[in-house]
C-alpha cells in the first residue's frame, strides 16, 4: 500500500499473527478501531506525531480503546502507534490491512479460504451488476452502518462470516471504490496461499477437467498456483479470455472476429 512504512506494517501484521484469541473477533475489533480513528482526526494526529513519546501513544490507545476491545486487539494497536507513518491516514490504512489479515486467518483456520476467494468475487459481480445497489454501496454520503445492514440483509446465511465482514468493510470505501477495495481484499486472500487470482470469461461453463487443465497451464506460465473465478459470458462467442492483474490473455472468438472486421474495413 503506497505511503505505508513497510517496516511498521510488518510489525503490525506480526502482532496479528501473534494473537491468541479468535481471529474473526480480532478482525471485527480492528475494523471498529479504524472507524473510530477515521472519525477522530485529532486523535490520529497525536498517535502519528513522531515527536510524541511511544509510551504516551500507547497510554492514549489504552485509554480510548482499553474497555472496548480485547488484549490482542490492543497489542495490534500498540504496535501500530509505535510505528512511523508518512501521514495520519497511513495508520488507519495499516490497521484496516491488519483487520483483513485477521479475517483471512480466521477463514484459513476453518478451511474456508477457497470459499472466501470465490465468494468475494461473486459479491463483487453481484454489486457490479445492479446499478442501484452499486450506487448505494459506493456513495460516501450513505453511512457505513446503513451499507453494512444492507449487505447483511443480502448476504447473511449465503456466504461465510469472513466474506460478509470483508464486504462490509469494503463498503466503507476508505481507499477506493467498493469493487476496487473488495478486489484488493481478494488479492490478500490469494497471497496467503502464494497464488494468483484469474478472472476467466467463457461462453459456456467449463467442466472439472477443463478447469484443472486451465489452472495447470496458468500455473506453469506464471510459476504460481492460480485460483480461477469463472464468468459465463455468451458474448465471447467461443474461446476464452483470462485476466490476471493487469494482464489480459484474450483468445475469444468475438475478439478475433472484431480484429478481422477492422482489417477488412482497413
Amino acid at each position: 500500500m503506497r505511503g505505508i512504512s513497510a517496516k511498521s506494517l510488518v510489525e503490525v501484521l506480526a502482532a496479528v499473527d501473534a494473537a491468541s484469541s479468535s481471529a474473526s473477533d480480532l478482525g471485527a475489533e480492528l475494523f471498529g478501531a479504524v472507524s473510530t480513528l477515521d472519525g477522530a482526526p485529532a486523535l490520529r494526529r497525536v498517535l502519528t506525531d513522531p515527536s510524541t513519546e511511544a509510551s504516551a501513544k500507547v497510554g492514549l490507545v489504552n485509554q480510548v480503546f482499553g474497555s472496548k476491545v480485547g488484549a490482542d486487539t490492543l497489542s495490534v494497536l500498540d504496535a501500530a502507534v509505535g510505528g512511523r507513518w508518512a501521514s495520519m491516514r497511513d495508520l488507519t490504512d495499516a490497521l484496516e490491512t491488519a483487520g483483513v489479515a485477521a479475517e483471512v486467518a480466521a477463514a484459513d483456520a476453518v478451511g474456508d479460504l477457497d470459499a472466501l476467494e470465490t465468494e468475494l468475487f461473486e459479491v463483487e459481480r453481484l454489486i457490479r451488476s445492479d446499478a442501484d445497489l452499486r450506487q448505494i454501496v459506493s456513495d460516501r454520503g450513505v453511512p457505513a452502518e446503513a451499507k453494512g445492514s444492507l449487505l447483511a440483509t443480502l448476504l447473511e446465511g449465503k456466504v461465510t462470516g469472513a466474506t460478509l465482514a470483508l464486504a462490509t468493510q469494503a463498503a466503507a470505501a476508505r481507499t477506493g471504490s467498493f469493487e476496487k477495495v473488495l478486489s484488493s481484499f481478494g488479492d490478500t486472500v490469494a497471497a496467503r496461499r502464494s497464488r494468483l487470482l484469474a478472472e476467466v470469461r467463457v461462453a459456456h461453463e467449463l467442466g472439472d477437467v477443463e478447469k484443472t487443465r486451465l489452472a495447470k497451464a496458468l500455473a506453469n506460465k506464471y510459476g504460481r498456483d492460480v485460483h480461477l473465478n469463472i464468468i459465463v459470458d455468451p458474448t465471447v462467442v467461443g474461446g476464452i479470455a483470462v485476466s490476471i492483474g493487469d494482464e489480459v490473455i484474450d483468445g475469444t472468438m468475438s475478439t478475433r472476429l472484431e480484429v478481422a472486421r477492422r482489417r477488412l474495413a482497413g
